[in-house]
């Protein structure tokens, strides 16, 4: 019989809440940045999602991800998660692996709701995200994670790098955010274009519980407690510290203000892009893919401000342009003293190249079905994606969830 890991199983159970306790944080980083009449819907969304998914994921949503299936999808061998021992004490395989996966496939559409926050049906959002999982993250995972078309190289034998999700989370999101914003159509109110936050110290808070997190997302991905998770951890740090500064630093130069929403908002961004690294590059490459991809999220920003896509809290900005960038950073600043992988540093010209095809590929196929998937969904009758407008100016948590976030004028 093998040793029991107990110390990998301990590391790794803690490591699953850790990513679940991102989800929390992201409803209070949105929460934050909308108005007040939408706080409730907005961190609903998030909430839904930590209801919803786990259960698609144990049903059907494991097994198209992980499953034998082929290059493109698993199947459904482990429906009802047949198969997987649930006794397992392996921290890297079985029921500890269902877990921790299972954690991913819950924030990972919550992400996507940020473009589309106080105007998007809850009733509709709730099937959305089911499909969206079953059709859209469930298959690029299955490419990169589940022994799919990526991970098994399109340029030679090592397929692209993707330690902890750059692009089967946020990209893949990110993707899918920016088509949302563009079928949803903008805010009423003279709200579109712009973010309104009407309680920072919810983003200052969100954004914490976001990096605290994310240490069990990236290091928890090396599926054991090791040298390779402690460097994760480092990596991580690093370049969320690193992408704070430059935002703050950029906000300042660009605005005069030293803005709290925008170092909140650059540590997301660092945090996105040392997601695919973390675990192939050093600190050395952390602080420049933390240095650059402020540089480039509040460039992207600020594209999308003049673009006529209302993407509330710049998702794409942020998530989709942070997670490609990152991914392209990773095939840059691989070392192999690190993760076994020589980058483009060390000579590796290849890896960058596994690292374009898997970016290009995820952005087409999430954009692709998801327009897909809202375009079906916005011709059925008594669905539809964007609320009435009396109900999205008069606010939705009233309207739709029939509560308020904050007492107004004193009333009981």
């Amino acid at each position: 019989m093998p040793e029991f890991d107990s110390g990998g199983m301990a590391w790794m159970m803690v490591a699953s809440a850790l990513v679940l306790l991102m989800t929390p944080g992201l409803a209070f980083f949105y929460g934050g940045l909308v108005r007040a009449k939408n706080v409730v819907s907005t961190m609903m969304y998030s909430f839904a999602a930590m209801a919803l998914m786990p259960v698609i994921w144990v049903l059907w949503g494991y097994s198209l991800a992980f499953g034998e299936g082929n290059a493109f999808i698993g199947d459904f061998s482990h429906f009802l998660l047949n198969g997987i021992n649930m006794t397992s004490t392996d921290p890297a395989a079985d029921i500890m692996f269902v877990i921790f996966q299972g954690m991913f496939a819950i924030i990972t559409p919550a992400l996507i709701t940020g473009a589309f926050v106080e105007r998007f049906k809850f009733s509709t959002y709730l099937i959305f995200i089911t499909l969206w999982v079953t059709l859209v993250y469930a298959p690029v995972c299955h490419w990169v994670w589940g022994g799919g078309w990526i991970s098994q190289g399109v340029f030679g034998d090592q397929g692209a790098l993707d330690f902890a999700g750059g692009t089967v989370v946020h990209l893949n999101a990110g993707a899918a955010a920016l088509v949302a914003a563009w079928m949803v159509g903008k805010r009423r109110g003279g709200a579109a274009g712009t973010i309104v936050a009407h309680n920072v110290p919810y983003v200052i808070l969100g954004a914490s519980l976001l990096w605290f997190g994310w240490f069990g997302f990236n290091a928890g991905s090396e599926l054991a407690a090791d040298g390779v998770a402690a460097n994760a951890f480092l990596t991580t740090n690093t370049a969320a510290a690193m992408a704070a500064l430059t935002w703050l630093v950029i906000s300042g130069l660009h605005t005069g203000k030293m803005s709290a929403v925008g170092a909140a908002t650059g540590a997301v961004a660092g945090l996105v892009a040392i997601t695919p690294a973390c675990g192939w590059v050093d600190v050395g490459g952390a602080l420049m893919i933390g240095l650059t991809v402020s540089i480039v999220c509040y460039l992207a920003a600020m594209g999308m401000e003049k673009s006529g896509i209302d993407d509330a809290l710049v998702v794409f900005g942020v998530h989709g342009v942070g997670g490609a960038w990152g991914a392209l950073m990773t095939g840059v600043f691989a070392a192999e003293a690190i993760g076994g992988v020589k980058g483009l540093i060390e000579g590796n010209g290849a890896i960058v190249l596994e690292q374009l095809v898997t970016i290009l590929a995820t952005f087409a196929y999430s954009a692709v079905v998801t327009f897909i998937i809202l375009k079906v969904l916005d011709v059925i009758p008594g669905l539809g994606l964007q609320e009435p407008e009396e109900t999205e100016l008069a606010g939705l948590d009233v309207n739709i969830h029939g509560e308020r976030g904050y007492i107004a004028d004193g009333a009981d």
